[in-house]
């Protein structure tokens, strides 16, 4: 199964290393040249023109309020992740001489209070998107617990590599 990238807000992937580009429908490396990662290239007067403030407001109380900016195009797996509150850090703005400063509370990021949650659940959609029905991911702990929450919350296998020395806490908030 092939997916294709054909929002409007994209123009196609570049690889992160090599700078090579490729069209939207590819997957995910730089086959060509370097095996680097590839990465959106966005399309701004596309955005301007077809994303507002009052359309990113309207949208869920989830990371896919930004949905135009992310390289996904069919049902993502929403899971409640991102739309974290901003804490005012006063003190510490003063310490560092800013005016005003800002500090995202990822800790109660959903479903396993890491900031890997978002990450993760734009990966897994567009995984499930390319036809993978099993993930999988190497890990001493936050991105092994969110890509097993979330594989789980979308029905597909996850296999999770970890050290065979890792402490028992660690490895039970993979296991639940």
């Amino acid at each position: 199964m092939t997916a294709t990238l054909t929002s409007q807000t994209f123009a196609g992937l570049r690889c992160k290393e090599c700078g090579h580009a490729y069209a939207p429908e590819a997957r995910h490396v730089c086959e060509d040249v370097c095996f680097g990662p590839l990465e959106v290239v966005y399309d701004y007067d596309a955005i301007r023109s077809r994303v507002s403030r009052a359309s990113i407001e309207a949208g869920p109380a989830s990371i896919w309020r930004y949905r135009e900016f992310l390289p996904i195009e069919g049902d993502p797996i929403d899971v409640g992740t991102g739309f974290t509150p901003l804490l005012r850090a006063n003190r510490l703005a003063r310490r560092l001489g800013l005016k005003e400063l800002y500090i995202k509370n990822d800790g109660v990021n959903m479903p396993t209070l890491s900031f890997k949650d978002r990450v993760v659940s734009v990966a897994l959609t567009r995984a499930r998107e390319l036809g993978f029905s099993t993930v999988s991911c190497a890990s001493t702990g936050n991105l092994a617990n969110s890509t097993a929450a979330i594989a789980a919350h979308a029905g597909m296998e996850c296999c999770v590599f970890i050290p065979a020395d890792l402490e028992a806490g660690k490895i039970l908030g993979t296991l639940v």
